[in-house]
């Protein structure tokens, strides 16, 4: 099939209308005029044609940045996850903006005095803080009740609104130095499920591409499911580990009541149905996007994996024993099958054993010498006794007939 040029179309169109048409007549047109009308109708056709290809490349350059800095990218899932996180006692998010303000040092001082001022009281009250503390930007919202200058804290499940430039010494003396509410504002008591997802695309672009897909897909299931007042989604800056993108931190009651933290890497907006009905409505951990949790070192999110711990929790039981020093003393003997949750033990108790040796040692040293003759005849097996009875006959045999021989002489 023949498909004609376009320009050359063009101008047979052109030279339809204003050249062949009848009635009614249209006046002489000069040669120039005819160049000009044929000038203008070429020039819009490259203008459309130019346009159409640029629209043509805009979802290769899609595929490209996904495949470079998305969920496809060749990176996704070629690093082990476990223990890919700091390990830290307590969490601080400063509501400030949003993503597409911040730059890549939200705390840098090209930025805005908020966050600088609270990063600089951090780093200054460093080693008075007890717990170790992570400052986050998150992003600031109106609507969703996170304006700019709010405070949220975790675990503690706390809110400050509206720090000021001129209240940060007193807000990190008051409540992360000396632990006590902040004598400068009201707190407020946070309820439900936060998920603060990295989006912060200055710093690391496969952030930026990712975070804001998560974000969109995590707020479209949860009003899927009515969630809205239950769990919470917001933007957060940089927390470690681009590389991971999508990541995302869920701060949400445990099985206990407890609020942990768990971290997730590698997260595509196909894991976010999980997220929701696995992990924060029932507790359950994603073990295959699990970095680590809060207040758990890294050591132990490592043996949690590899012992395929299904949560935190267990982390931490399973790691007791090793705290006291019998274990210490008799980690040679000892050997255990724990079971998931610390249901079913096949634990060896090395305590036993070496009681055991103990009395066998102090029965040998009450029954003396003979008791060790004894012993010793009984561990000959019985062809060393046959050979040393022949020995023996042979021996006699001998010493008879040297006797006889004497007295026939």
């Amino acid at each position: 099939m023949r498909i004609a040029h376009p320009y050359r179309s063009l101008i047979s169109a052109a030279t339809n209308h204003f050249f062949l048409r009848s009635s009614p007549p249209l006046p002489p047109i000069s040669n120039l005029s005819k160049a000009l009308i044929l000038s203008q109708s070429i020039s819009s056709v490259r203008r459309r044609t130019s346009t159409a290809s640029m629209d043509s490349v805009d979802v290769p350059i899609q595929s490209e940045e996904d495949e470079k800095y998305g969920f496809r990218r060749k990176e996704m899932y070629e690093s082990s996850l476990a223990g890919t996180m700091e390990a830290y006692g307590r969490h601080v998010f400063l509501c400030h903006k949003g993503p597409e303000a911040w730059v890549p040092r939200v705390e840098g001082p090209e930025s805005d005095p908020l966050p600088k001022l609270l990063a600089a009281a951090f780093r200054a009250r460093k080693d008075n803080i007890a717990v170790k503390t992570k400052l986050t930007i998150c992003e600031g919202r109106d609507e969703a009740d996170f304006a700019d200058g709010d405070v949220l804290i975790f675990p503690e499940m706390i809110k400050y609104r509206c720090l000021r430039d001129s209240d940060v010494d007193s807000f990190v003396e008051d409540v992360l130095v000396n632990e006590k509410p902040w004598a400068s504002g009201v707190q407020e008591v946070l309820k439900g499920s936060y998920v603060f997802v990295c989006s912060h695309g200055s710093r690391d672009k496969r952030c930026g591409v990712c975070g804001p897909v998560l974000i969109a897909k995590l707020n479209e299931q949860v009003d899927l499911r009515g969630l809205g007042d239950q769990v919470f989604v917001s933007a957060c800056s940089h927390i470690g580990g681009h590389k991971y993108a999508g990541n995302l931190i869920v701060y949400s009651p445990g099985p206990d009541g407890k609020i942990a933290g768990h971290w997730y890497g590698y997260v595509t907006p196909n894991d976010v149905p999980a997220l929701l009905d696995q992990h924060i409505a029932k507790g359950e951990i994603i073990e295959r996007l699990w970095r680590g949790q809060m207040g758990v070192p890294a050591e132990e999110v490592e043996k949690a994996t590899e012992q395929k711990l299904p949560n935190g929790e267990d982390v931490k039981k399973s790691e007791k024993p090793q705290e006291s020093g019998i274990q210490d003393k008799t980690e040679n003997f000892a050997g255990c099958c724990q079971g998931a949750n610390g249901g079913i033990t096949c634990c060896r108790d090395g305590n036993l054993e070496k009681s055991d040796n103990s009395e066998e040692k102090k029965l040998e040293e009450e029954e003396g010498p003979l008791s060790k003759l004894t012993s010793w005849i009984g561990t000959l097996e019985q062809r060393d006794v046959l050979a040393a009875a022949a020995v023996l006959g042979a021996v006699t045999t001998v010493a008879v007939a040297c006797g006889y021989y004497r007295r026939s002489r």
